[in-house]
């Protein structure tokens, strides 16, 4: 015993820093942590997105696409009107007549291409393509109009709306006159709202809906015939020959 404590002794006198460095060590672990702050709602409401902004997003679209990360983005309008038939004078001008002419003389053609475009699948365009045909045959022979097939059609009309965050009609409402305001509380309500519009505007405006369809789709989505990557092809270097030195 008498050695161990000559040992602490020598060890203490031979290395005095040593000794208060653990002192202050021992004083730093015994000082409480400082209370971290704490967080409003309103910052925890800001972060994840809450607050009196849009509340839901389309399927096709990440929440992260706002302004702080987590927050929904905001409704997007359409490009052109439903009764802008010739669509507007830009790069897309002859797409726009193309459209307008397939939706008075072919919509059967316009829907497929509208539905190969969003759904970029095999086999997209005849699975679309074909039934509506028989639909639009069948409405003609019967009842002298086409009201079978728009039966067939909204249902696309409301995905293109629900992957580009488009407004709906209800919301256009709201906005210019306020008259929907009891829809827009409840998300169920609205949506079911939304849809009831895009089945109404499909039975009594099909044909400029379908173009105002083809006009929005062929401005954000390229034809999927046209995705091909470049090709980077390497070109091997030429025969060298080493010339014999004199």
């Amino acid at each position: 015993m008498a050695t161990n404590n000559r040992e602490s002794n020598v060890q203490e006198e031979s290395s005095p820093l040593l000794s208060k460095q653990f002192e202050e060590n021992q004083k730093d672990a015994e000082k409480p942590a400082k209370a971290l702050p704490e967080k409003s709602p309103t910052d925890v409401g800001h972060v994840n997105g809450g607050g009196n902004g849009c509340v839901w997003t389309a399927d096709g679209l990440p929440l992260g696409h706002g302004s702080v990360m987590g927050e929904p983005m905001g409704r997007a309008q359409w490009d052109s009107s439903i009764l802008a038939c010739l669509g507007r004078n830009d790069e897309f001008c002859s797409s726009d007549l193309e459209v307008c002419l397939l939706g008075s003389v072919a919509p059967c053609v316009l829907y497929g291409s509208n539905a190969e475009r969003l759904g970029s699948a095999p086999g997209t365009f005849a699975n679309h393509c074909l039934p509506y045909s028989a639909l639009y045959l069948i409405g003609n022979a019967f009842f002298g109009w086409n009201c079978i097939a728009p039966w067939f059609s909204y249902p696309r009309r409301t995905a293109i709306r629900r992957k580009f965050n488009l407004e709906g009609s209800c919301e256009a409402l709201n906005r210019s006159c306020g008259c929907c305001g009891s829809f827009m509380d409840d998300e169920l309500q609205q949506e079911q709202c939304e849809t009831a519009c895009d089945f109404a505007t499909h039975v009594f405006c099909h044909p400029c809906a379908l173009c105002q369809e083809g006009r929005e789709i062929r401005r954000r989505l390229p034809h999927p015939g046209f995705n091909a990557q470049p090709v980077l092809v390497m070109i091997p270097p030429g025969e060298q020959a080493m010339g014999r030195g004199a």
